[in-house]
């Protein structure tokens, strides 16, 4: 009797124990899922895209350090819900607030690589084909480039399709996307018969050149319902989305809208424009200049690829159009 009281207690220490075990492996895989659960899924995955110069770049997670050297990539990264460790160096306040306490590394035309190094980004996001020499530098100091343009609002699209990508918000980028898609159609539906004909004018002081078609302002241009008269003009080797001021065309097409956009001092810009077009009498005798239809366009929306912003720089030009006499 005394043997068989044994064993029986034997037999529920057993048990005890086994369930013991079973409740303590329970708990460590509860842990185990709740950790799982709160970590963020994107930032483990591998990450490869096509930037426009039909490179392929690869992160092995989501890019978390972004560097961008143009105004329009840091609007799209910041619209997408990113962040930037690096932005182009400006001369006028930043449009971005959650940007302005972020360092400056210069921009597409040259880049500080001493400050770059030192921020160690992820990524670099540049311009094709301005920052191809850029490369090597940046893979040097163990960054990748992405590289984009923006000649048109269809490009602009792409690029926040792209770097939607890259952050894994492609959602979100389709909803940026949307918005900007639905602006060109509400455009196109209520464009008059009659397009108002306009010279868009690019310059520095001293410089100046025509936009074409195949640039984003003159994209713009036709896209919120006018005429750029100088579609047609023959392209520059060194700028070909530019052309050279040809006063004898512009004279035969006689713009109702003069526009004039630049990086920076638009207002040297416009002084200087308007010197030169004093010295010939020609001018005085196009319709811009006698409705006194000269106007400069703000530079964040002009001078450089907005980004998101495009819509507002499409709704400011439609209302300069609809104002044409």
């Amino acid at each position: 009797m005394k043997k068989s009281l044994f064993i029986l207690m034997a037999i529920s220490l057993i048990g005890l124990t086994a369930c013991g075990q079973t409740a303590s492996n329970s708990s460590a895989n509860t842990a185990s899922n709740i950790t799982n659960s709160t970590q963020d899924p994107s930032s483990s995955k591998a990450v490869t895209l096509t930037d426009f110069a039909n490179r392929k770049v690869t992160f092995n997670t989501v890019p978390q350090k972004i560097v961008a050297l143009s105004n329009g990539e840091m609007d799209i990264i910041y619209a997408l819900g990113g962040t930037l460790v690096g932005r182009p160096t400006a001369t006028g306040p930043v449009s971005i607030q959650e940007a302005k306490n972020v360092e400056q590394v210069g921009s597409t035309h040259g880049l500080d690589l001493e400050k770059v190094a030192y921020l160690s980004p992820d990524v670099v996001l540049g311009n094709n084909p301005l920052n191809t020499k850029d490369i090597p530098a940046l893979e040097g100091i163990g960054s990748k480039m992405v590289l984009t343009n923006a000649n048109s609002i269809e490009e602009v699209m792409k690029q926040i399709q792209l770097f939607g990508q890259m952050l894994q918000k492609d959602d979100k980028a389709a909803q940026l996307n949307q918005a900007i898609d639905q602006k060109l159609k509400d455009l196109k539906s209520n464009s008059a018969t009659v397009k108002p004909r306009v010279l868009l004018v690019y310059g520095a002081p001293g410089t100046y050149m025509a936009a074409l078609n195949n640039s984003l302002s003159g994209n713009i241009v036709v896209s919120a319902g006018g005429e750029n008269i100088a579609a047609d003009y023959p392209k520059l080797d060194s700028y070909p989305q530019y052309a050279q001021l040809d006063t004898e065309k512009i004279m035969k097409s006689n713009p109702q809208l003069i526009l004039i956009m630049s990086h920076g001092n638009p207002e040297k810009v416009r002084d200087g424009f308007l010197k030169e077009m004093q010295q010939n009498a020609a001018w005085s005798s196009m319709d811009a200049v006698k409705n006194n239809q000269i106007e400069i366009l703000p530079a964040d929306l002009f001078g450089t690829n907005p980004g998101t912003k495009v819509i507002e720089a499409l709704d400011m030009m439609n209302k300069l159009l609809q104002a044409v006499k």
